[in-house]
């Protein structure tokens, strides 16, 4: 089967690089992808963002699946432009994707079906968000209604600092008209995990569970980014953990959707803390998450085409998944300036020799300029390694990092530490 991927990222070229290992798959055509999807797909511009613009690469490739990276596309109905052509894609509905989409859908939805999560309020008005703030305690939650690029959650030390950012989210100050409704909820302490399933609508076929690392310098110091980093690691959660997971989050979460007419389809992406009193969901995305898809797919041993064909055709509740024993560590190395004013444009080397070390280089932020590579994004490459024990994945993705070399790169030097009280 000819195969097209949506996105340019790293989590894109980590599904392009286990696609295309696939037996069943003859081609890969990507969009817009970058210079290493190039090596192993397609890559063609979309000539615009829009649903009907990705349709219209589908139908010239003829592609017979197609699998969407990013969230935005999701939102704005991708999904169901193409099953209204009658093209098979894998993904959720926009109806589905209000998961995402919306704090307020997905908070009032948690609150409907009874799924834990923080106790929140929502507000529209600065006076709405007053009221609403003296009822928690600091520290303060804000999270913008609307995406917002990973700016939109707040969490501000003071019902003063709060008040005040309440009111640059809902006048458009801070994120635009993403912040014309607000969450407030309560601040929660634990230990946060990444907990990705593949669904059909009615299979759930969890996925290992990860470890993101949002802030930006080492110890979670620091501005919020895209990801750092991830691991994979059987260890973050115990089985008690998985199935708590499971029977009082996803699976409430799938039934529910179907229940209210928008049966979900596609990565259903659950970012969770681990509580005193049990594992509770901070929010869900409805892709697969940048950096942990990159860790997934050197995990991941089942044939990802046959897999995903299946779920698109709602045919997975004999499928299981395989995976390797072996823990999985991403590192991110990001350009000068990042996660603020990003410079863009510095040549890049060392990656075949960060590939002989035994690690993965997956392109994230990079064009081709002549025969060179160069930074053209934030984050600018994915780094990504396994082994037989958490701290030899550490040591063989740190040693292939510090083989690559760009002006101004940097990386945090504490990915997966967390995970080592485990071992």
């Amino acid at each position: 089967m000819i195969i097209l991927v949506i996105g340019g990222g790293g989590r894109e070229h980590a599904l392009v690089w286990r696609l295309a290992q696939s037996a069943f798959v003859t081609g890969i055509i990507a969009t817009p992808g970058n210079p290493g999807i190039a090596q192993v797909a397609l890559c063609v511009p979309a000539h615009g963002t829009s649903p009907a613009h990705y349709l219209a690469v589908a139908e010239k490739h003829n592609a017979h699946l197609t699998i969407v990276g990013p969230e935005v596309p999701l939102i704005e109905g991708i999904v169901d432009a193409f099953r209204a052509a009658g093209r098979k894609i894998f993904g959720p509905t926009a109806a589905a994707a209000q998961l995402e989409g919306s704090k307020v859908f997905a908070k009032n939805f948690f609150a409907r079906h009874g799924i834990p999560t923080a106790r929140y309020a929502t507000a529209t008005t600065p006076a709405e968000a007053e009221a609403a703030i003296a009822s928690f305690h600091p520290p303060y939650v804000l999270k913008a209604d609307g995406l917002a690029a990973g700016k939109g959650v707040l969490i501000v030390p003071t019902k003063e600092q709060a008040n005040e950012a309440a009111a640059q989210l809902l006048n458009g100050t801070l994120v635009g008209e993403a912040g014309t409704r607000l969450v407030i909820e309560e601040f929660l302490t634990g230990e946060e995990v990444s907990y990705i399933a593949i669904t059909d609508g009615t299979t759930i076929l969890p996925l290992k569970p990860a470890q993101d690392h949002k802030a930006i310098f080492d110890g979670d110091q620091g501005p919020n980014t895209g990801g750092m980093g991830a691991y994979v690691d059987d260890r973050i959660l115990t089985p008690a953990q998985h199935d708590e997971i499971m029977t009082k989050i996803l699976r409430p979460t799938i039934d529910g959707m179907k229940a209210e007419g928008n049966t979900f389809t596609g990565f259903l992406y659950a970012g969770l803390i681990l509580t005193p009193e049990g594992p509770k969901i901070l929010e869900y995305n409805v892709r697969l998450g940048d950096p942990e898809t990159q860790a997934l797919m050197m995990a991941l041993q089942s044939d990802l085409a046959e897999v995903l064909e299946n779920a698109a055709e709602g045919k997975l509740e004999n499928t299981t998944l395989q995976w390797s024993p072996e823990p999985s560590l991403c590192v991110i190395l990001a350009a000068h300036g990042y996660p603020g004013t990003v410079r863009t444009g510095d040549r890049i080397a060392g990656i075949p020799q960060a590939e002989a070390a035994g690690a993965k280089v997956f392109h994230a932020g990079t064009k081709r300029v002549g025969r060179e590579v160069v930074t053209a994004g934030g984050r600018v490459l994915a780094v990504t390694a396994s082994a037989p024990t958490l701290p030899a994945a550490i040591e063989k993705a740190y040693a292939a990092a510090t083989a690559i070399q760009f002006d101004g790169m940097h990386f945090r030097k504490d990915i997966g530490h967390k995970g080592l009280k485990r071992w």
